[in-house]
C-alpha cells in the first residue's frame, strides 16, 4: 500500500462535502413537492429531497396504518440520489396531502416523547451511576 502524505490528502474535506450534499438543501431547492397523480383517484406522489429508505419507510408504514389510507409505497430511484418518491392514495374523505400531513405530525409527536423519555432515563442512569462509588460499573 502507498504512503499518503498527510499535507497532499485532502479526502476528510471531500468526505464532508458529500455528506452535507446529501441532507443540505441548495439555494431555492424545496424539500417536499407534491405532484398528484391524475392515472388514480385520490392519489399524489411526494418527492422529498435529501432523505432515504428511513424516512420513506417510516412515513410509508404509519400512512398504512391511517384509516383513510388505501395505499402508501416509496422508493428511492438510485443509492447515490439522496431522494424518496412516496406514492399515498386515499379513499376521498381527506386528500393525500391532508394523510401526508397528519402522518407526519404524529412522528413528530410520538418521536418528541420517545426523545423525551430517552433523556429521562439516560438522566437516572447517570445519577445511579454516580452513586455507585468505587464500583467497576457495567460501561451502561
Amino acid at each position: 500500500m502507498a504512503s499518503v502524505n498527510p499535507q497532499h490528502n485532502n479526502a476528510p474535506e471531500c468526505v464532508w462535502i458529500i455528506l452535507f450534499e446529501t441532507f443540505l438543501l441548495g439555494d431555492g431547492e424545496k424539500k417536499i413537492t407534491e405532484t398528484v397523480v391524475t392515472s388514480m383517484s385520490n392519489c399524489s406522489d411526494f418527492l422529498l429531497k435529501k432523505e432515504d429508505h428511513t424516512l420513506g419507510n417510516l412515513l410509508s408504514e404509519y400512512l398504512k396504518k391511517a384509516d383513510k389510507v388505501l395505499f402508501a409505497a416509496y422508493k428511492v430511484a438510485h443509492p447515490n440520489v439522496a431522494e424518496v418518491l412516496l406514492r399515498v392514495q386515499t379513499d376521498g374523505t381527506i386528500t393525500p396531502r391532508e394523510a401526508f400531513i397528519s402522518t407526519c405530525k404524529l412522528l413528530v409527536s410520538q418521536l418528541g416523547h420517545t426523545g423525551r423519555e430517552f433523556q429521562k432515563e439516560l438522566a437516572l442512569r447517570q445519577f445511579a451511576d454516580q452513586g455507585d462509588q468505587g464500583g467497576a460499573g457495567d460501561g451502561l
